[in-house]
């Protein structure tokens, strides 16, 4: 176990506000502001005076599939265990959803879709019933953060002040954009009038990942509920509990039935169900590449459904020798261990010009010391425990090639606890861009610090991976900033910050790390089709 003090992270967290050109903005506390900034910094985590020791492990409420309304049972009957990654026991018993299961979900959301109120509500009477939504799940937040903290070992502090709260508002987001969905009226070359509807997908089935459970529920219900389709929910099944709660508030709302359905299972079952069935008419997944491939191939050989994927990233932070170092390496240390380092956007590579490399190596050596590993429920936590025994061996499995490939174990490396599936923020050096833990994506607390010349050789490094969801870049200058974010290949990149999303930013990958956008009124059009509308024109006086 790490428990040592923060005095060293946290000494400079705001020099980045004074010297660079680009504000490193503070989050916001307001759940009801969509430009809530979700960051984990931290020093603020670690000092913000939230008091959090009083609750304790939530009771569990739910383990039951939700379909059309009801919690009920597996039709096998079966159930799997979720497991509490801080103990290695077992938390309770759920259910466990397969193709059958599958089937009556999707039969649920169809004849939602086809026969209920949902899609054929005004934007604004869904909107209304999202913000009652919106309320309840505010309601419920600390118990809601501490479901997350007990199933996959979310720190608690950072769920009730960062993603439950982020996920909250872009849930308002998308309540409010219900009833800002506008086609175009068409200025056609013959005698033609003709205008576009946009009207929702259908049935959509979304596969959501163990990372980020609430906060993946609500990004994906969000818009395609103010779109007006009906939906199968498959959360992972290492984290299914703060879905099934979701899904109860959502009926408390006066969501209709069929419209949100949850079924919770095995990706190989009730995932493979979802990706091949052939009455669901959209997949939103995010997950692995390797999976994001399995879900293409499915919906392409069953009814060629439309396929949004926000899949790995191996993300490069470039820092340029005219910054404050102290401030960079924090920066640093909060991209790359955010969440433990389950994050797809981590920033696992960090490159650093060679004029401050050394100086850099030394203090990012220094200050992830003071990174406190332990029980997602104490207040002085920064990082708890992997989320799964699987991912736990992978995480170590990769320190080991890295030590085997030749990198320099600078610091870290290790499990730490004697129960439960903790490993110490670890950070190599002397890394080459083909080895394994430069090239592949680890989703652990590992980080690589690579030395770099000119900014060319940076821009080519950073974009020598098969991934491209996100990147930063830490420069005073102006011209640099913009030379280096116009030539990654990547979705999103930050300038000065780092983990800058909002509500209204549209956020995605290139490459194989997937295609299609969460958040921004982008994510609500995947959920909707485009309707052409032409009629003729006869005797007008002008076309």
């Amino acid at each position: 176990m790490i428990e040592r003090p923060m005095e060293s992270f946290t000494r400079k967290t705001s020099t980045l506000n004074q010297s660079t050109l680009i504000n490193y903005p503070h989050s916001h506390k307001k759940t009801n502001n969509t430009t809530l900034h979700y960051y984990y910094i931290m020093a603020e985590i670690h000092t913000n005076g939230n008091s959090i020791s009083s609750l304790t492990t939530p009771k569990i409420h739910f383990t039951k599939l939700f379909i059309n309304g009801q919690f009920v049972d597996s039709v096998s009957g079966k159930t799997f265990e979720t497991i509490d990654p801080r103990t290695e026991e077992k938390i309770a018993d759920i259910a466990e959803g397969d193709k059958d299961d599958v089937d009556l979900a999707v039969e649920a959301a169809r004849a939602a879709f086809d026969h209920g109120p949902w899609p054929r509500m005004s934007g604004s009477e869904r909107g209304r019933i999202m913000m009652k939504f919106v309320d309840l799940v505010e309601q419920h937040l600390d118990e809601i953060a501490a479901l997350d903290a007990l199933d996959v070992g979310k720190v608690l502090s950072q769920g009730k002040t960062r993603e439950v709260p982020f996920g909250i508002s872009v849930l308002r987001y998308y309540a409010g954009a219900a009833d800002k969905i506008y086609g175009k009226t068409l200025k056609l070359a013959n005698q033609l009038q003709g205008y576009t509807l946009y009207e929702p997908i259908g049935v959509v089935g979304h596969i959501i990942p163990w990372n980020f459970p609430v906060g993946m529920f609500l990004f994906k219900v969000g818009p395609s509920m103010a779109a007006g389709c009906t939906m199968v929910v498959k959360p992972a099944e290492q984290s299914p509990l703060s879905a099934l709660y979701c899904a109860h508030l959502a009926k408390l709302a006066g969501v209709p039935d069929g419209v949100i359905n949850v079924v919770t299972g095995y990706g190989t079952t009730a995932g493979a169900a979802i990706s091949s069935h052939m009455d669901i008419d959209c997949v939103s997944f995010t997950g692995s590449s390797e999976v994001g491939r399995l879900i293409m191939q499915a919906a392409a050989t069953s009814n060629l459904k439309s396929v949004s994927l926000e899949l790995g990233g191996k993300s490069p932070l470039i820092v340029f020798d005219d910054v404050d170092v102290d401030s960079a390496v924090n920066l640093a240390l909060m991209g790359g261990f955010a969440n433990k380092g389950e994050f797809c956007v981590c920033s696992s590579r960090i490159f650093v010009q060679e004029g401050i490399y050394d100086e850099f190596v030394t203090k990012i050596a220094r200050n992830s010391k003071g990174l406190t590993v332990g029980d997602p429920f104490e207040p002085s936590t920064v990082q708890g425990p992997q989320a799964d025994k699987a991912q736990y061996e992978k995480v170590l499995s990769y320190i080991e090639h890295g030590k085997r490939q030749g990198a320099t174990l600078l610091t870290g490396g290790n499990p730490c606890r004697e129960k439960g599936y903790y490993i110490e923020p670890t950070i190599f050096t002397d890394v080459k861009d083909d080895m394994l833990i430069a090239t592949d994506e680890i989703f652990g607390p590992v980080m690589c610090v690579i030395k770099f010349k000119t900014i060319e050789e940076a821009i080519a490094r950073a974009n020598s991976t098969r991934y491209g969801l996100a990147a930063g870049i830490v420069t005073k200058d102006l011209n640099i900033a913009n030379t280096v974010s116009r030539s990654i290949r990547a979705g999103i990149v930050w300038i000065n910050c780092y983990l800058a999303f909002d509500a209204d930013c549209p956020y995605g990958g290139y490459k194989m790390s997937g295609f299609g956008r969460e958040f921004g009124m982008e994510a609500l059009y995947k959920y909707l089709q485009v309707k052409s509308v032409v009629t003729p024109v006869h005797n007008s006086p002008w076309l």
